[in-house]
């Protein structure tokens, strides 16, 4: 104790829960004399030898003035224009969002896969779930898996168990790092991937499909809108399919276009999955993000991860339980399908909050307000001297821009005039090196539009 009567503060405070006698106790049970015994399987040429090279501690004063100088020397995203989407897309969240999902119910409570799981972290899965399926036009959803790219590879080896064929079509326009996803995912499991060469207009060939689906093809995969942004029409690819007996994979990158377009569901998709971040999800220099999957009823038993149902209690109350849970914890291990995180659970959550905040009919004004947007930067592009739009199909929020020069090199110049312009599909699709993907969403004002357009006309 000081001469205030409060105890002496440690120079040297560790936050170590163990006391001395619980450590003399610990290394009596195992056998050892000391801590540093513990080591002595290191080897010698990978001990440190001299202290670590790093700043004395400061005050607590002065590390805050000095990480708020660090802090002032980071860029950021207000002091850009950006017209950069690509599968990650601004949109605004409510503040409502965060106020739910921080609240420590929520942002402290482990992976719902537990059987002693609250009834408040089921229920709202259950709502997750439920949402999907309205959004989707589809039976069933399940607990979220970890990003869209995930969900379409999970979609892929579901229809390979279900149906066994060996080969799979999977459209070029589909988000080129789903592809890689899904190539990794599944290269061990015997599977071909062809993928399907788009037109002209920027839709997939659906021709082409027609043409070469077989009796070994166990799906076919389409993304829409694409990842040009063009938006697919495959209904009719759908009951061609069907006949088939073919299963249908359809992928939504953009989540927000489902306020508007018809939901896969009712165009005769088998499998909906796709990337849920434009609800209420920051871009976040890439994640966490969530994926959603959806499907229908007959193959409930082939799908990935984990399913919430509701049910009664024993005094006829509503309640909720895992109705499915594919985890290595709970089935054979070869037979798990679970893929799904501690994490997954609170990005699922503000999914939730934000599609309740929304509803329906804000889901869709925000949706049209994104066309609108879109398409206002696309005519006044259109009209520039040297430029074009490559692809004539109908696209919701992005579009690809033809330019007179490499696109590399006009999104470097536009850089550093603080305008991320979009991205270059040179390293994506052979000969499209000219080719910029250019994306415009409600955040997007019309004072940036009208600069972009400027500064690329100067060019």
């Amino acid at each position: 104790m000081d001469e205030s009567g409060w105890p002496a503060p440690k120079t040297d405070m560790r936050y170590l829960p163990h006391t001395e006698q619980d450590i003399k106790e610990m290394l009596e049970a195992i056998g050892v004399s000391n801590v540093e015994a513990l080591f002595d399987s290191i080897p010698d040429s990978l001990r440190l030898e001299e202290p670590l090279n790093i700043p004395a501690a400061l005050p607590e004063a002065d590390l805050v003035q000095t990480l708020r100088r660090m802090a002032q020397r980071n860029l950021s995203v207000d002091d850009y224009a950006v017209f950069l989407g690509a599968g990650a897309y601004r949109h605004f969240t409510p503040s409502l969002v965060n106020h739910i999902i921080l609240r420590g119910e929520f942002s402290t409570s482990y992976t719902p896969y537990q059987p002693e799981v609250s009834q408040g972290t089921l229920q709202a899965v259950f709502e997750f779930q439920s949402m999907i399926c309205m959004l989707t036009g589809m039976d069933l959803a399940n607990a979220s898996v970890y990003d869209g790219a995930s969900s379409l590879a999970e979609g892929v080896l579901m229809a390979h168990r279900i149906h066994g064929g060996k080969e799979v079509l999977i459209a070029s326009a589909v988000h080129p790092e789903y592809r890689r996803v899904v190539g990794t995912y599944t290269r061990s499991s015997g599977l071909k991937l062809i993928e399907v060469p788009f037109l002209v207009d920027g839709r997939t060939d659906l021709k082409f499909i027609e043409e070469h689906v077989g009796e070994n093809t166990a799906a076919v995969a389409l993304q829409s809108p694409n990842f040009f942004g063009v938006v697919e029409e495959y209904a009719a690819l759908g009951e061609f399919l069907k006949e088939k007996e073919t299963l249908f994979i359809v992928n939504v990158a953009e989540p927000t276009s489902l306020g508007i377009l018809k939901p896969p569901g009712e165009r005769h998709a088998d499998i909906a999955v796709g990337e849920g971040q434009g609800f209420g999800l920051p871009v976040s220099y890439g994640g966490p993000y969530v994926g959603f999957f959806a499907t229908r009823e007959r193959y409930f038993r082939q799908v990935p991860g984990r399913i919430v149902g509701e049910t009664l209690d024993r005094e006829g109350r509503r309640s909720y339980a895992l109705t499915l849970a594919t985890r290595e914890q709970h089935i054979r291990r070869e037979k798990a399908t679970s893929n799904i995180c501690t994490n997954q659970g609170l990005c699922a959550l503000a999914v939730t909050v934000y599609l309740a905040a929304m509803g329906k009919q804000g889901l869709r004004e925000l949706a049209i307000q994104n066309l609108k947007t879109a398409d206002a930067l696309k005519n006044k592009l259109s009209k520039l001297q040297g430029y074009e739009i490559k692809f004539s199909g109908e696209t919701y929020n992005e579009f690809v821009l033809e330019c007179p020069r490499p696109a590399a090199e006009i999104r470097d110049r536009l850089l550093e005039e603080k305008i991320v312009a979009g991205l270059p599909l040179g390293d994506y699709y052979p000969g499209m090196n000219n080719a910029l993907l250019i994306c415009a969403t409600e955040l997007t004002p019309q004072h940036q539009i009208d600069h972009l357009v400027d500064r690329l006309g100067a060019l």
